[in-house]
C-alpha cells in the first residue's frame, strides 16, 4: 500500500483525538454516577440533593488531562451529549414577525392604504405560508394603491440613515425593509440565545433555519414547557435605572433586618415574640432617626475581618436574618453567595419586609457572579424607581452600541442615542453626578458605571471588568434591547423523560443487535478476513463517537439509526474487496497479489458509493432540521470514517497478518460460504420485461389504495397539528378513544394509534392546525384533557407532545420534494461525469425514482394489511437513504460494466451487461442481506419512533436491489441497442480480459 506511513499517522491522530473527546463522556457519566450516589437513601434518588452536588462541582476541577485541570463545567461542554429524543425536553422552533417589523419601519403610520395593505398581506400569507412577508406586501401595496410610491410612508426620520427618502424607488425601500428584516431576525437570535444561557440548560441548542427568519432552540432535560415558552416569546426589556446609595437605604434594611429575625426567632420561642417585636419597633424608630450611623455599622460590619469573634450584641444581631446572606462590601456595595440568592429573595419578598422599604425602593441582580476566596457571589443593587414605576429611559432609545477600548486598552462600549434619547440621558446623567446609573436587561443588571458629570450629545462608553466577548455581547443587547418583533412558536415538541430512558434503552439494543449480527454474519461467511472486518467496524464506531464528541454533536434516536445504517453500508467496501479478492484468488493468483490486486479493483466502486451517500447527506444536512439534521451529520461522519476503516485500516491488518506469508496466513471464505454464489449465470436482462410490469403493477395498486384512503397517511410534519403520546395504566382500545376524542376536537381530524405497547397511544389532531398562538395550545390541551376524563381510571399521563405550524409543514413538504430533485439531479450529474454517458445517468436515475415510488407506494399497502405507519421527515430521510444505498449498487455494477468493456473492447454492451451482473451477484446479495439483517433489528427493537423509517428502509433495500439487477442495467440496454463496444485497455494491465460467459444476453 503506497503512502503507508501517511495513513498510519493519521489514523493515530485521529484516534488520539477521539480518545480525548471522549474520555470527557466517560469522566462526566462518572461524576454524574456520583451525584446520583450521593442522592440516594434507601434505594430512592433525591433530585434536589443530586442537583445540589453538581452545582457544587460545576467550577470544581473533577479530572486532569496533561498538565491542565478541568472543571464539570468544561467537562459538559466537551462531552457526547444526548438528544432530547433520549434525555427528555424541549424543541421549539420560532418564527419572528415580520408585521412589526414593518410597521415600526413605518413609524406606525396610521395611513389607511398602508394598514389595509398590511391586513391584506397578512391574509395572502396564510394562504402562501412560505412566501416572504415583504414579498406578499409589495403586491397587496401595488392592489392597494396602484401607482403610489412606498416611499411616501417610509421617507421619515427612521429610515434616513438607510438612505430613504421622498424619491426613493419602491425597490430600494423594499430592499431596506428586507435588510431591517433580517437584521431584526439577527437581534432576535442574540436576544434568544443569551435568554436560553441565562436559563441554565446543559447543551442547548440555538441555530437559525437557513433561508428562514426561523430560530430552532433545543432545551433537553426542562420540564416546565409554560416557563420555556414565557422565556422564549417574550420582549426583552433594556432599561436605564437610577441607583440608590447605600447610605439611604441603610435605616430601611436594618429595620427590615431587625423585622425578619424577630419573625424567625417568634417560630422558634413564641413567647419572646412579644419582647422581639417590641425590640424592632425600638430600633426601628432609631434606625430611621440615625442615617449615618445605621449606614457606618454596615460599612463597619463588611470590614470586619472575622464577624464570627465579635461577641457584641450588634455584630451577633447583624449576623442574623438578612445580613447573614447579604454582605455589605463597603458604602456602595452589597454582595451575596450565589447559592443564597434565593434566601435573599425570599426575605425581600415577605409583605412585612416590603412595607417597610420605601414604595420607590427595588432590587435588581447583576447578571455575572464575581468569584472572591473561589465562592461565587452576585451584586444586589438597590434600584430607584419613578412614582409611575417606569425606568427614566428605555432601550429604544439607544440608535448604535459597539464594542471599543478605553485608553488603558480595557474592553468598553460606546453607545450613540437618538435626539430624544439624548436629551433624556442628559437629563438623567446631570441628576445623577458621583452616582451609579444601573443599564438593566430582563431585570438583570448588565453594568452598573458611575456617571462623574452630566453626558451631552447622546455619545458615551461603558465600562467594567469586561473581556472582549462580554463588551461585544453587551454593545449587541444595548443596540437590540427588547426583541424587534414579537415571536411566535410555529413547531414545539416535548418529550418526557421516561420516554427519552426508553429510548436510549432501544437505541442502545438496537445498535448493540445490528453490530453484533453483522459481526456474527462476517466471520461466518468470510473466516478470518471477517474478523478483520469486524476489527474495522468497531474501530469505525469508535470513530463515528469520537468525531459526534468534538464537534459537540448530540447523539439523537435518529442518530443512532443512522450509525445502525453505517455499520451496515459500511460492510460493503469490505464485501467488494473480499469478493474481488476471492475472483483474484479462483483465478489463479497468489495470496499477496490477490490481496493487493483486490483492493486495488475495488477502490474505484467503493470511492463512487461512498461519494454518492455523502451527497444524500449534504442534502439532507441543509435542508432538513431537527431528527433528519442529526440523521445526516451521522452518516455523513460515517462516510469518512468508514472509508478510512473498511479500505485503509483492514488493509493495514490484512497486510500485517500476511506479511511474510504467502498460504494460510488468512481464510476469505469458509465451509459456509466457499462455494456459494459459484457460477452463478442468470439470464437477468432476459427478464428485463416482466420486471418492469411487476413493478409498476405494485406501485399502480399503492397508489389506487392511497386513493381509495383519502389520501397518504402524512404526519404531524406534512400537515400541521399537535401530536400527544399518552399512557394508560392498561391496555386501551384506540379506535375509543378516537371515537370520544372526535367530539372535543370538533371533529377535527383525529388519529389515534397503538404506539410501542398497547398501554401507550399516540393522539394526532389537526384542531386548531392553523392557530399557532400559545392560547390554541392550552385550548387544545384542555380538549384533550377533558376527552380523557372518562379514562381517568386508567390514570392517562402525557408523555411527550410535539406541534407544527402549518406554515412550516408547508416548508417541510416542499423542502422535502426539493431535497429529493436535487438528490436526483446531483447523482445524474455526478454519474454522468464518472461514466461518460448520458444513458447510464438517466438509467440510474429512473431506477431511483422507481425505488422511491415503490417505498411511497409501500405504505397505503401496509395499512390496507393493518400496519399504519405515518410519512414524516424521518421517512424522506429514509427514502433518500434507499435512494443512496440503490445507487451504491448500481454504481458496483456500472463499474464492473465498464471494466469488462474496457478489457474486452470487441464486445458489445449487450454482451457483457449479464456477465457484469452474475460476477456481482455475490456481493449484491451479501450487502443486501447484512443491510437488511441491521434494519430488520432496527425494526424490531428501534421502537415506534422509527417504526417508519425502518420499514422504509427493509422495504427500499429489497427494491433497491431488485431494481440493480432489473431496471438500471437493462435500461442502458434499451436506450443503446447494446451494440456500443468498449474502449481500448486504459493501460497494459487491463489487457487481460477476463473469459465472459456470453451465451445468456439479450
Amino acid at each position: 500500500m503506497r503512502n503507508k506511513g501517511l495513513v498510519i499517522t493519521l489514523t493515530l491522530i485521529v484516534s488520539a483525538l477521539c480518545v480525548y473527546f471522549l474520555y470527557f463522556t466517560f469522566v462526566s457519566r462518572r461524576v454524574q454516577d456520583d451525584a446520583v450516589a450521593y442522592a440516594t437513601r434507601n434505594g430512592v434518588v433525591d433530585q434536589t440533593k443530586r442537583q445540589h452536588y453538581l452545582d457544587s462541582v460545576w467550577r470544581a476541577p473533577v479530572t486532569k488531562v496533561l498538565w491542565s485541570d478541568y472543571t464539570y463545567r468544561d467537562v459538559r461542554a466537551s462531552e457526547l451529549g444526548l438528544g432530547l429524543d433520549l434525555k427528555g425536553g424541549m424543541h421549539v422552533t420560532l418564527e419572528v414577525s415580520p408585521v412589526e417589523i414593518v410597521r415600526a419601519m413605518a413609524n406606525n403610520s396610521k395611513d389607511p392604504k398602508f394598514n389595509q395593505a398590511l391586513a391584506k398581506a397578512q391574509e395572502m400569507q396564510k394562504q402562501n405560508p412560505s412566501t416572504a412577508f415583504t414579498t406578499l406586501f409589495a403586491q397587496a401595496w401595488r392592489d392597494v394603491a396602484p401607482g403610489d410610491k412606498l416611499a411616501r410612508i417610509f421617507a421619515n426620520t427612521t429610515n434616513r440613515n438607510r438612505g430613504i427618502d421622498a424619491n426613493s424607488p419602491d425597490d430600494k425601500v423594499l430592499r431596506e425593509i428586507n435588510a431591517e428584516v433580517e437584521e431584526a431576525i439577527t437581534r432576535a437570535f442574540t436576544i434568544l440565545r443569551t435568554r436560553v444561557d441565562k436559563f441554565g440548560v446543559n447543551q442547548p441548542n440555538i441555530q437559525r433555519v437557513k433561508g428562514t427568519g426561523r430560530i430552532q432552540v433545543e432545551l433537553p432535560g426542562v420540564d416546565n414547557p409554560d416557563r420555556i415558552r414565557k422565556l422564549l416569546q417574550g420582549q426583552a426589556k433594556l432599561e436605564f435605572w437610577e441607583v440608590w446609595n447605600l447610605g439611604e437605604i441603610g435605616p430601611f434594611l436594618q429595620q427590615a433586618n431587625e423585622l425578619i429575625v424577630a419573625a424567625d426567632k417568634a417560630k422558634t420561642t413564641p413567647a419572646a415574640a412579644t419582647a422581639a417585636t417590641a425590640t424592632s419597633d425600638s430600633s426601628a424608630t432609631a434606625a430611621a432617626t440615625d442615617t449615618t450611623s445605621l449606614a457606618g455599622q454596615l460599612a463597619n460590619r463588611s470590614k470586619a475581618k472575622d464577624a464570627a469573634k465579635d461577641t457584641s450584641a450588634a455584630a451577633q444581631q447583624q449576623n442574623l436574618g438578612l445580613f447573614r446572606y447579604l454582605i455589605p462590601v463597603d458604602q456602595n456595595t452589597l454582595i451575596a453567595k450565589l447559592s443564597d440568592t434565593a434566601r435573599v429573595n425570599a426575605m425581600l419578598a415577605r409583605p412585612e419586609v416590603k412595607a417597610t422599604l420605601p414604595p420607590n425602593l427595588t432590587f435588581m441582580w447583576h447578571f455575572k457572579p464575581d468569584t472572591r476566596d473561589k465562592t461565587e457571589y452576585l451584586t444586589l443593587y438597590p434600584i430607584r424607581k419613578a412614582r409611575d414605576q417606569q425606568a427614566p429611559l428605555g432601550g429604544e432609545v439607544v440608535s448604535d452600541a459597539r464594542q471599543d477600548y478605553d485608553q488603558g486598552g480595557q474592553p468598553e462600549v460606546s453607545m450613540q442615542m437618538n435626539p430624544t434619547g439624548a436629551k433624556k440621558w442628559q437629563k438623567l446623567t446631570g441628576a445623577n453626578a458621583g452616582r451609579q446609573v444601573a443599564i438593566v436587561l430582563d431585570d438583570l443588571v448588565q453594568s452598573a458605571p458611575r456617571v462623574s458629570g452630566e453626558i451631552a450629545g447622546g455619545n458615551s462608553s461603558i465600562s467594567g471588568s469586561f473581556d472582549i466577548e462580554e463588551a461585544q455581547d453587551l454593545a449587541t443587547k444595548l443596540k437590540s434591547g427588547k426583541l424587534p418583533a414579537p415571536t411566535r412558536i410555529v413547531e414545539e415538541a416535548v418529550v418526557g423523560p421516561s420516554l427519552g430512558q426508553e429510548a436510549i434503552n432501544q437505541g442502545l439494543y438496537s445498535s448493540l443487535a445490528g453490530l453484533a449480527v453483522i459481526m456474527v454474519f462476517m466471520a461466518v461467511y468470510y473466516g478470518r478476513a471477517g474478523l478483520v472486518a469486524d476489527a474495522a467496524l468497531l474501530f469505525n464506531m469508535f470513530l463515528i463517537l469520537g468525531v459526534l464528541a468534538q464537534f459537540s454533536t448530540a447523539l439523537t434516536l435518529p442518530g443512532i439509526a443512522g450509525m445502525v445504517l453505517v455499520i451496515g453500508t459500511s460492510v460493503d467496501a469490505n464485501v467488494l474487496i473480499f469478493e474481488r479478492i476471492r475472483e483474484e484468488l479462483n483465478h489463479g493468483l497468489g495470496l499477496k497479489d490477490a490481496i493487493n490486486k483486490g483492493y486495488a479493483r475495488a477502490f474505484s466502486a467503493i470511492f463512487d458509493s461512498n461519494v454518492m451517500t455523502l451527497i444524500i447527506a449534504i442534502i439532507l444536512g441543509f435542508f432538513g432540521t431537527g431528527p433528519v439534521q442529526n440523521f445526516a451529520i451521522t452518516l455523513g461522519i460515517g462516510v469518512f470514517t468508514s472509508f478510512l476503516s473498511a479500505v485503509f485500516v483492514s488493509r493495514l491488518i490484512i497486510e500485517w497478518l500476511t506479511k511474510g506469508k504467502e498460504k494460510s496466513a488468512i481464510s476469505f471464505s469458509t465451509v459456509v460460504s466457499r462455494n456459494l454464489f459459484q457460477n452463478v449465470n442468470f439470464d437477468i436482462v432476459g427478464k428485463r420485461k416482466i420486471a418492469y410490469a411487476l413493478t409498476s403493477t405494485i406501485i399502480v395498486v399503492g397508489f389506487v389504495l392511497m386513493y381509495v384512503q383519502g389520501g397518504p397517511n402524512l404526519g404531524v410534519d406534512f400537515r400541521g397539528g399537535r401530536a400527544y403520546v399518552v399512557d394508560f395504566a392498561q391496555e386501551m382500545s384506540a379506535s375509543d378513544v378516537r371515537e370520544h376524542l372526535h367530539g372535543v376536537f370538533q371533529n377535527a381530524g383525529t388519529e389515534v394509534k397503538t404506539y410501542g405497547s398497547p398501554d401507550r397511544l399516540r393522539i394526532t389532531t389537526g384542531y386548531l392546525a392553523n392557530d399557532e398562538s400559545v392560547e390554541a395550545d392550552r385550548q387544545v390541551r384542555a380538549a384533550l384533557d377533558k376527552g380523557l376524563q372518562q379514562y381517568a381510571a386508567q390514570k392517562p399521563v402525557v408523555q411527550s407532545t410535539s406541534k407544527v405550524g402549518a406554515t412550516i409543514a408547508d416548508d417541510i413538504k416542499k423542502t422535502s420534494v426539493l431535497s429529493l430533485g436535487l438528490t436526483l439531479l446531483a447523482i445524474f450529474v455526478y454519474v454522468l461525469f464518472r461514466f461518460e454517458k448520458w444513458q447510464y445517468s438517466m438509467a440510474a436515475v429512473v431506477a431511483l425514482i422507481h425505488d422511491a415510488l415503490f417505498v411511497i407506494a409501500s405504505y397505503p399497502i401496509a395499512r390496507a394489511l393493518g400496519l399504519n405507519l405515518e410519512m414524516d421527515q424521518v421517512f424522506v430521510a429514509a427514502v433518500l437513504t434507499v435512494i443512496g444505498y440503490s445507487m451504491n449498487d448500481t454504481v458496483v455494477i456500472y463499474d464492473r460494466i465498464r471494466e469488462y468493456l474496457r478489457e474486452n473492447p470487441n464486445l458489445t454492451f449487450a454482451q457483457v451487461v449479464n456477465p457484469a451482473l452474475n460476477s456481482t451477484f455475490s456481493r449484491t446479495m451479501i450487502t443486501a442481506t447484512t443491510v437488511l439483517l441491521v434494519v430488520g433489528v432496527l425494526f424490531i427493537f428501534g421502537g415506534e419512533t422509527l417504526r417508519s423509517f425502518s420499514f422504509a428502509m427493509i422495504v427500499g433495500m429489497i427494491i433497491g436491489t431488485y431494481s440493480s439487477l432489473f431496471i438500471a442495467a437493462p435500461l442502458i440496454l434499451d436506450t443503446t441497442g447494446g451494440k456500443e463496444k468498449g474502449n481500448q485497455p486504459s493501460s497494459p494491465t487491463d489487457a487481460a480480459a477476463p473469459k465472459l460467459n456470453t451465451a445468456a444476453n439479450a
